[in-house]
């Protein structure tokens, strides 16, 4: 009787409430797995806990492939679902190499760069058009950009570097998807994507191999667990509201990277930080909303 009363309430909640709520626990996820790998960054190599993670993350997949009628595995596109999973283990492992060395709020600031860069791919590799709005939304998220790293005024340490190195190749993983989404489902661009990474990942942590013992194991299947979970959120939330309503929601990754950042590892973002942030996220979050503006348009 009683989850039959929260399972009336949580119905009657409006979509849009729904998908704000789902974005806002994705970035929770994201920022909860961002903090586990910075966790055992000092005790275990890099490559290593990016292997777990897309091992343990393939190990939740193979259930949904196993339950779901008919061959979700089967393609005409492995050459595309290849290249897309080695392009994710690059981005990945470049990603978990600078979390370590870059404190929560500047990684998650940065990261927001990824669309920007899958925007100017699309236009060099796929012909996509990007009129003068979307260049000036270009040129906002890469001057925040400078913002935060403020190269000639500090050095600029290697994690960022990192860090804006791998959204360069997940906004390349992101052309690959748009590719494959003409004609593959979701299930399919997800389990390969999971079995070429984790071959990916694989490869240079076995020359850099520690065993974890159990505590180590644990925080590694938890951070699966949050990521998956803030993917499947991510998905959830686009799919019950516009991209317009739950896109502004992701910027409250960089809320939990702050409270986080300052309560495990005594960071704070400092002005340069929220400032560059801001100018980042309103450059990606505008040239989200104006693409799905654009396919809508196309598709009348």
């Amino acid at each position: 009787m009683f989850m039959w009363v929260i399972r009336t309430k949580l119905q009657a909640i409006p979509d849009v409430w729904k998908g704000m709520i789902f974005m806002t626990l994705s970035g929770l996820g994201f920022v909860s797995m961002h903090s586990i790998v910075k966790t055992l960054g000092p005790t275990l190599p890099a490559f290593e806990i990016a292997f777990f993670r897309a091992f343990f993350g393939l190990l939740l997949v193979v259930p949904m492939v196993v339950m779901t009628t008919g061959n979700p595995l089967k393609t005409q596109k492995f050459g595309l679902h290849a290249m897309r999973g080695f392009i994710n283990g690059i981005s990945m492992l470049l990603f978990f190499l600078g979390v370590t060395l870059t404190p929560l709020a500047e990684l998650t600031a940065l990261s927001f760069t990824a669309p920007i860069f899958a925007t100017l791919l699309a236009m060099l590799f796929l012909g996509e058009m990007v009129g003068a709005r979307r260049w000036a939304a270009i040129f906002v998220g890469f001057a925040g950009t400078i913002v935060i790293l403020r190269p000639g005024f500090e050095d600029v340490g290697l994690g960022p570097i990192l860090i804006v190195s791998s959204a360069l190749f997940w906004g390349a993983s992101m052309i690959f998807v748009k590719r494959l989404t003409d004609t593959e489902s979701n299930l399919t661009i997800v389990a390969y994507a999971s079995v070429w990474l984790t071959l990916a990942c694989a490869i240079p942590a076995y020359f850099d191999w520690i065993w974890p013992n159990l505590t180590q194991i644990l925080f590694l299947v938890a951070a699966a667990m949050m990521g998956t979970l803030g993917q499947f959120a991510m998905n959830r939330a686009l799919k019950l509201a516009d991209a317009s309503v739950v896109l502004p929601m992701d910027f409250t990754r960089l809320i939990w990277a702050s409270i986080i950042g300052y309560f495990l590892f005594s960071e704070l973002p400092d002005i340069f930080t929220i400032i560059g942030a801001f100018m980042i996220f309103g450059s990606t979050t505008y040239i989200g909303i104006r693409e799905q503006r654009l396919r809508s348009i196309k598709i009348k």
